[in-house]
């Protein structure tokens, strides 16, 4: 096989039929086709690329998307939030997500209605009756018409009109109304975003449904996170495979495929040629925010990390990644932010100690990180 030579990835790649590949090859090519060695013009066009992207936490998802573009600075994402041009919403999973606004709406209109009733259980515990989430939408009509609210401030308009917001009540009912296409987050007031109705904030919605749409999806997510098994994109959206399974005839021309060890990875066909231009970039360490998409976006991680490491980055399974160090697209560690200003950051290695290229690079990928 070719894979089995020892000559370079584009040359192993020259023949896709018969190629095979590794891991650590899957590790480097994710970087470039990521963003993160190549980066986008601005954050609204690296956010529409990947079609959604990890927004659980708000500080470390802004860094995330500044890191794939070209400027690299956290005020071109809040220029994008405060233009419109991007919003933070549910739009799969039951997750926060940093999307493109005029994405918003035919997304959730895939996977909305299936998140809705996967939580109804959660809205019964609550006491949350449609009746009562009706008079929420309306309460929230009212208080977004002239402009949006801090979530404190939309929060007090819920429980002023006689929505009880107690005990996580207020939270579902904000999830349930963005799920359900009303509202979103959008433009950015010191540390938080304002609530918004989608009506008045997102412009030049596109429109698109049915099988158009799942196609659309899957072949971002594909040119966005590849390679990639289509299995990782079912787990990402939680579309079925009869949901997806009608639009895979039509994009398997589109992108190359390759086995890995037995397993059917998918990416765009020019992508190990753009890898070859960029061998010194893809051997540069990095530094990630938690929740980054690069370890998030896999339903499978291996590439990245092994399952003794993921344990690392998700101390105790709750839920909350810590930022990592990553060298040819393999997390090497965790960090955390310096104690002084001009210190680099303090890392704690999977396999200590880190080779001497990343401990030298530390100080250098500290000053460089998005402000």
């Amino acid at each position: 096989m070719i894979g089995s030579t020892p000559t370079g990835l584009s040359e192993r790649l020259a023949s896709i039929a018969v190629v095979t590949m590794t891991l650590a090859d899957v590790a480097r090519l994710r970087l470039v086709s990521q963003g993160l060695v190549e980066p986008w013009e601005s954050a609204t066009a690296a956010v529409a690329a990947f079609g959604c992207t990890q927004g659980q936490d708000f500080p470390g998802s802004t860094m995330s998307v500044a890191l794939r573009t070209r400027e690299c600075r956290v005020a071109g994402v809040h220029a994008a939030y405060d233009q419109g041009e991007i919003v933070r919403s549910w739009p799969m999973r039951g997750t926060l997500f940093v999307v493109a606004a005029a994405d918003l709406g035919w997304m959730l209109a895939l996977t909305g209605p299936k998140v809705i009733g996967e939580t109804a259980r959660r809205r019964a515990q609550l006491g949350l009756t449609d009746t009562q989430l009706d008079k929420a939408a309306d309460l929230a009509d009212v208080a977004l018409r002239d402009g949006g609210l801090t979530r404190a401030a939309l929060l007090s308009a819920f429980g002023e009109g006689g929505h009880d917001v107690e005990g996580g009540r207020g939270y579902h009912t904000l999830f349930h109304l963005a799920v359900r296409g009303l509202l979103c987050q959008g433009p950015v007031v010191g540390k938080e975003q304002l609530w918004v109705r989608v009506s008045d904030w997102v412009r030049d919605a596109r429109s698109l449904t049915g099988e158009s749409a799942v196609a659309e999806w899957l072949r971002r997510y594909l040119a966005s996170h590849g390679p990639v098994p289509v299995a990782d994109f079912h787990w990402w959206t939680k579309l079925l495979k009869r949901d997806v399974a009608p639009v895979l005839a039509g994009l398997r021309s589109e992108f190359a495929q390759v086995s890995v060890d037995g397993v059917e990875y998918w990416f765009s066909p020019d992508l190990p040629d753009r890898a070859a231009d960029l061998t010194r970039a893809l051997a540069r360490p990095l530094l990630l925010p938690g929740f980054d998409e690069l370890v998030l976006g896999y339903g499978d991680r291996s590439a990245a990390l092994s399952r003794e490491d993921e344990a690392l980055i998700c101390p105790g399974g709750n839920g909350v990644f810590r930022p990592t160090v990553v060298r040819a697209g393999r997390v090497l560690g965790t960090w955390r932010k310096p104690t002084r200003k001009d210190a680099p950051v303090t890392v704690e290695a999977f396999a200590p100690p880190l080779s001497g290229v990343v401990e030298r690079a530390l100080p250098a990928l500290t000053q460089a990180l998005p402000a």
